[in-house]
C-alpha cells in the first residue's frame, strides 16, 4: 500500500519495536518503517546456521536489512530487554543512532503455558520477567530519555509508547496464569505511564492483539489459514496499522488507553466501573452485616459473570 503524497507521518522520527525478528514485532518495525521512521529493531534471537551450514544473521538483523533495502534506515539490537542494563544500551543505540526517541512499541515476550497448579516458580518468574519487567525497563529509560528532553526544551516532546497486553488478561485465560498475569500488570503501568509522562507530550497505550505467530502457533492450532490468497484474520498485518496509528502525530489524543485488535476489527475497552455499593448501617462492617448484604447480592449472579471480559474473545469484525 503506498501512502498519500507528501512527507510520511513518522518522517523523521525514531522508533524502537523489540521483539522484532519475527511475527507481530516485525510486522509492527516494516509498518513503522513503511510510515516513514527509522528504525531500532531488537530482538533477543542470535546469528545461527541455515539448512546448508552456512552462517544465517540474527532474525532483528535480518529484518534491518529488509527496511534497508526497502529504502528506510535501520539497525538491529540483539539484547534481553528483561536485563535493566540492556534495556538502556537499547534505548542508548537509538539516541546515538538518530539522535533521539520519538516511539517505543514494547512486543516481545515468551509464553510458558500451564494450569496454576502445575506451574513452576520458573516458568512465572520467566514470563513476568520477559513481559512486565521488559515492558518497565525499556519505558523506564525511555521515559527519561522524553523527560530530560523536555526540561531542555522547556515544554512538551514528541513521544509515543505502545504496549502490549493480551485478551488473555480480558478473558482470564485458565491455562496461562503467569501470562494474564504479567499482560494485566502491563496494562497498570500504560495507564500510570500515561499519567506520568503526559506533561511532557508522551503518550502511552495498550493493545490487544490477536495474531498468529511462532509464539501463539499452538494457541491458534485450531483456526485453520484461509485457503485462496485472502488474508488470514490471525494475520500480523491487521495489527500493525493499529502500531503506526498510536506511534503517529495524529493519536495526540488517544493515551492510556487499552485497545482488541484483530482481523479488521479495532474495539476500545471501557474502564472498570463500580457494579455496586454498600454502605454499613453501623460505625463499621461486621462478618454477620457483610454476610447480610453481600450474600444476596451474589447468590443468583451467573458463575461467570467475574471481573473477567470472557465476552471480548466473541468479537469480530462486522
Amino acid at each position: 500500500m503506498s501512502l498519500s503524497p507528501g512527507a510520511p507521518p513518522l518522517d523523521g522520527l525514531c522508533a524502537i519495536v523489540t521483539g522484532a525478528g519475527r511475527g507481530l514485532g516485525r510486522a509492527e518495525a516494516l509498518e513503522l518503517a513503511r510510515l516513514g521512521a527509522d528504525l531500532v529493531v531488537n530482538d533477543y534471537g542470535q546469528p545461527g546456521r541455515d539448512g546448508s551450514g552456512e552462517a544465517s544473521a540474527a532474525p532483528a538483523e535480518e529484518v534491518a536489512a529488509e527496511i534497508r533495502a526497502a529504502g528506510g534506515r535501520a539497525v538491529a539490537h540483539l539484547g534481553d530487554v528483561s536485563d535493566h542494563a540492556q534495556a538502556g544500551e537499547l534505548v542508548g543505540l537509538a539516541v546515538d543512532t538518530y539522535g533521539k526517541l520519538d516511539i517505543l512499541v514494547n512486543n516481545a515476550g515468551i509464553l510458558r503455558d500451564r494450569m496454576i497448579f502445575s506451574m513452576t516458580e520458573d516458568e512465572w518468574d520467566s514470563v513476568v520477567r520477559v513481559h512486565l519487567k521488559g515492558h518497565f525497563s525499556t519505558t523506564h529509560f525511555a521515559a527519561a530519555h522524553w523527560r530530560a528532553r523536555s526540561k531542555a526544551a522547556g515544554g512538551p516532546v514528541y513521544g509515543r509508547i505502545v504496549n502490549t497486553s493480551s485478551e488473555a488478561y480480558l478473558a482470564g485465560s485458565a491455562g496461562q496464569p503467569n501470562y494474564a498475569a504479567a499482560k494485566g500488570g502491563i496494562v497498570g503501568l500504560t495507564t500510570s505511564t500515561a499519567l506520568a509522562l503526559g506533561k511532557y507530550g508522551v503518550t502511552a497505550n495498550a493493545i490487544c492483539p490477536r495474531a498468529r505467530t511462532r509464539m501463539t502457533q499452538d494457541v491458534f492450532a485450531g483456526f485453520a489459514e484461509p485457503a485462496g490468497g485472502e488474508l488470514d484474520a490471525l494475520a500480523p498485518e491487521h495489527v500493525s496499522p493499529l502500531v503506526g496509528y498510536l506511534a503517529s502525530p495524529a493519536a495526540a489524543k488517544v493515551n492510556g488507553q487499552l485497545l482488541v485488535v484483530h482481523g479488521g476489527m479495532v474495539a476500545v475497552m471501557e474502564r472498570p466501573r463500580v457494579a455496586a455499593k454498600f454502605d454499613t448501617a453501623k460505625e463499621a462492617f461486621s462478618y454477620e452485616e457483610l454476610t447480610e448484604r453481600l450474600t444476596p447480592y451474589f447468590e443468583d449472579r451467573p458463575p461467570h459473570e467475574t471481573f473477567a471480559a470472557a465476552e471480548v474473545l466473541g468479537l469480530k469484525r462486522g
